[in-house]
């Protein structure tokens, strides 16, 4: 059976997201939702059906077309409230990253999830990369792994408002290094220090170059050294990496295969499965997991410590000091308290003990409650 799914959101990265709907035979749009009315039905006639039902309120339309699921698509201001009124019709989601515009958001997200028993999975669609995949592979086989990096250098001319935006590197991009890091070693952050600048050629009005270090779980180091105003030998969209343990190293450039080196002795690690490609692959996995109960890669849970990485990140280069993840996520649960409206939402997040340990246990009861066996893939 094909999943009826209504998407929220019919601009730039909506029209990509129609396009792979459309494409996926699990995967039937029933209806797009946007505030302008025009878009949502320039974007029926993207996906090649002019007559899908468009209209401007999230909850009516998925009551008249019988929608089983909801695309959130949308700018990272409305994550918050569109997913919040799709939990609450009973519908699970998949949303464009990051979970919420804030940590804080998030975490009020991550409490919604629990609230209501549906699916809030975050669409982190470089993961969705089997060269990613096999790079952990080759990590698995250094031993104990001591340090991992990234470094990253791209120069695009956008225009539009990330030419505008503040610390542009690290809120719209890095998040993906980020997220990919915690990947690849399963591990957590603990802390960071960060640095960011804007170097005099930049056409960003904000910071376009960050390094950061931060210490994960297991005193592991993870390097990001970044820029998006850097012309010439530019590294992939997805990194240059580079992994030291103790038996070798593992590399791979984010374009072609990686590769390890077990001092002289090539790695050979077994051939993990596919996970699909990119925003294909994200949706892919929605639909499994709706389908058979199961936790997707990017369940609310297991995602939010990425864009906590970020925020950290960004508060390190401006306090020109290390940062303690456990302060950001424990100041974000108490603005979320704090904000947060609704009781039930409210009385999922003040039964909390650590953030930290929430966001584990709600994971894992997520995957116990659907009967899942691939909790370790959480995050």
């Amino acid at each position: 059976m094909t999943l009826r799914v209504v998407q929220v959101g019919a601009g730039g990265m909506g029209r990509a997201w129609l396009g792979t709907v459309a494409a996926d035979p699990d995967v039937e749009l029933v209806g797009i939702v946007d505030l302008d009315l025009d878009a949502a039905r320039a974007g029926a006639a993207h996906a090649g059906d002019p007559t899908i039902p468009v209209g401007t309120d999230l909850t009516a339309l998925a009551a008249e077309t019988g929608a089983e699921a909801v695309l959130d698509i949308t700018v990272p201001a409305a994550h918050h409230p569109v997913t919040l009124e799709a939990l609450r019709a009973g519908l699970p989601v998949l949303g464009e990253k990051p979970a919420a515009q804030t940590v804080a958001e998030a975490l009020s997200l991550a409490a919604a999830a629990e609230a209501t028993g549906k699916l809030f999975m975050v669409s982190q669609s470089r993961r969705y990369n089997d060269q990613l995949v096999a790079f952990r592979q080759h990590v698995r086989g250094l031993g104990a792994v001591g340090g991992l990096s990234t470094r990253f250098a791209k120069a695009p001319h956008f225009g539009g408002f990330r030419e505008e935006m503040d610390d542009v590197l690290l809120l719209d991009m890095a998040i993906h290094a980020f997220d990919s890091a915690r990947y690849v070693l399963e591990r957590d952050p603990v802390s960071v220090y960060c640095e960011s600048w804007n170097p005099s050629w930049s056409w960003y009005r904000g910071d376009a170059a960050a390094a950061a270090v931060f210490t994960f779980e297991d005193d592991v180091r993870y390097v990001y050294d970044g820029s998006w105003c850097a012309p010439g030998a530019e590294t992939s969209w997805n990194g240059d990496w580079r992994a030291s343990g103790a038996a070798g190293t593992a590399l791979w450039d984010g374009d072609h295969d990686p590769w390890s080196d077990l001092d002289g002795v090539p790695g050979t690690p077994p051939v993990a499965r596919s996970v699909g490609d990119a925003i294909a692959g994200a949706l892919a996995s929605f639909v499994h997991a709706v389908r058979s109960g199961g936790v997707p890669d990017g369940e609310v849970h297991g995602n939010v410590m990425s864009l906590t990485m970020v925020d950290a990140a960004i508060a390190s280069a401006r306090a020109g000091r290390r940062i303690v993840i456990d302060e950001v996520l424990e100041q974000a649960h108490a603005a979320a308290l704090e904000a947060e409206r609704d009781e039930s939402i409210r009385a999922r997040l003040a039964a909390w003990g650590s953030v930290r340990g929430a966001l584990t246990a709600g994971s894992a009861d997520v995957a116990t409650a659907a009967g899942s066996p691939d909790v370790a893939a959480l995050g």
